[in-house]
């Protein structure tokens, strides 16, 4: 749990159980609700000795994973917190996509448009589309975060880079004979291993040794593009060994569907991550912590040595050099990017015309919509306490979104105020436990 003196300098983070007798002693007072800080009413950062913490980053193109530890010096690290930041640069491309799709009908039909500016076309160098400044923007977002609620003393960056022009290039990988070894061809290896969810392609098994087949064999012509590669079990490889895919899953069109399917996905994550890992890079610079780069290659071969399972907090904790973790958090946090609301009134049906007007007052008794809440239900069918989002109306009926699912018809008497939204959604989830609400 995160620790503030009384003037709001970070300590040294404590365990649960301190953190709830000093709450109950009346030591000290809630400051944020999730994740969990406190401030201690008697204490100054200038009378105690902070040893401070280091974070991990493990960035992605749809999850990144921050995580804080302790190292002993020795090159043992203790994970105290980890935190899994779920992006919405997906979202943000489908919304400006079908802004320029309104624009341009709006050009093309004799409509009320806004007059065309040519001014506004130059891009300064280093320029990155909403969609991936936003992956960026929020993973600074945390890592400010943290440094307000933690002493952090330097931050380790894994500078994640597929080569997709080695990838796609359509002929063999030179120095990347992916058969041999294990950081031969890494980033052809752990792009795949990331394509095809760490499990057989044709089988569907998992945590099983994967080998890579080639979908179309190359003795019958087939490439060895990115797309023509897949992960198989050794058993399937070997049933599979020169037969055409189409023959080899003949009596499962289903999957012969999906396998043919998920080879043609485009290199999308892989050129994301490319484009914003020198814009992180210079972020994290910028800060004025010690910032230390380490290859996805190391963090693979840590967690191997460890026996920690695969996950993007985990990655986070095993960035750079290690020489044995003691323990990692049970819990993480994910933080869900949610958004902060939209600046549009009305809501359109399937042809664009509007159907409702959105109220110009985003606050209904006091609570808005994205607020953390806690609602205590006597009786009824809703019975019950729920933590969550709420949803607002105006007739003081709202809606709150648990990690169970969204509870309707909450009448905002039973409410109350845990934390003004922040534009993300919390929810816990275990290593291994699944979620687990707030």
């Amino acid at each position: 749990m995160f620790v503030l003196d009384k003037h709001g300098t970070p300590l040294q983070p404590t365990r649960p159980a301190m953190a709830r007798k000093l709450l109950a002693s009346g030591r000290a007072v809630i400051h944020r609700h999730t994740p969990l800080v406190i401030r201690l009413k008697d204490r100054d950062a200038g009378s105690c000795a902070v040893p401070g913490v280091e974070a991990g980053i493990d960035p992605g193109s749809k999850h990144t994973g921050l995580a804080l530890f302790h190292d002993n010096g020795d090159g043992a690290r203790t994970g105290l917190f980890a935190v899994q930041l779920d992006h919405r640069g997906g979202r943000i491309r489908d919304r400006l996509a079908a802004r320029a799709a309104f624009r341009r009908r709006r050009r093309s039909k004799n409509l009320r448009y806004r007059a065309p500016r040519f001014a506004n076309r130059a891009r300064p160098r280093g320029w990155l589309a909403p969609s991936l400044r936003h992956r960026v923007e929020t993973t600074m977002s945390w890592v400010d975060r943290l440094a307000r609620w933690a002493p952090v003393r330097a931050l380790h960056v894994e500078r994640v880079a597929f080569d997709t022009h080695a990838m796609s290039a359509g002929r063999p990988l030179e120095g990347a004979e992916y058969q041999q070894g294990t950081l031969c061809g890494y980033e052809a290896r752990e792009y795949l291993l990331h394509k095809w969810g760490r499990a057989c392609a044709y089988c569907g098994k998992q945590e099983v040794p994967l080998n890579i087949d080639h979908i179309h064999p190359r003795s019958r012509g087939g490439s060895d593009r990115i797309s023509n590669l897949a992960v198989a079990c050794i058993g399937c490889n070997q049933a599979k060994n020169a037969h055409p895919v189409e023959e080899f899953l003949a009596g499962r069109p289903q999957v012969l569907a999906r396998v043919l399917a998920q080879a043609k996905l485009p290199l999308r994550d892989a050129a994301a991550v490319n484009a914003t890992r020198q814009a992180l890079w210079r972020a994290l610079t910028a800060t004025g912590l010690p910032v230390h780069a380490a290859s996805g290659g190391r963090t693979k071969w840590n967690r191997s040595r460890t026996g920690a399972p695969k996950s993007h907090t985990l990655d986070a904790l095993h960035v750079g050099e290690l020489a044995v973790v003691t323990g990692w958090p049970d819990t993480v946090l994910v933080a869900a990017c949610a958004g902060r609301g939209g600046y549009a009134r009305t809501r359109t049906d399937r042809y664009g015309f509007p159907r409702l007007r959105l109220p110009r007052v985003k606050q209904v008794r006091g609570f808005a919509t994205g607020d953390l809440v806690r609602a205590s239900v006597p009786a009824g069918k809703r019975a019950g306490v729920h933590t969550g989002r709420v949803a607002v109306r105006a007739t003081g009926s709202f809606n709150i979104t648990t990690a169970r699912g969204t509870v309707q018809g909450v009448s905002h008497r039973h409410v109350r105020l845990l934390q003004r939204g922040d534009g993300y959604a919390y929810h816990h989830q275990g290593e291994s436990r699944g979620d687990a609400p707030l």
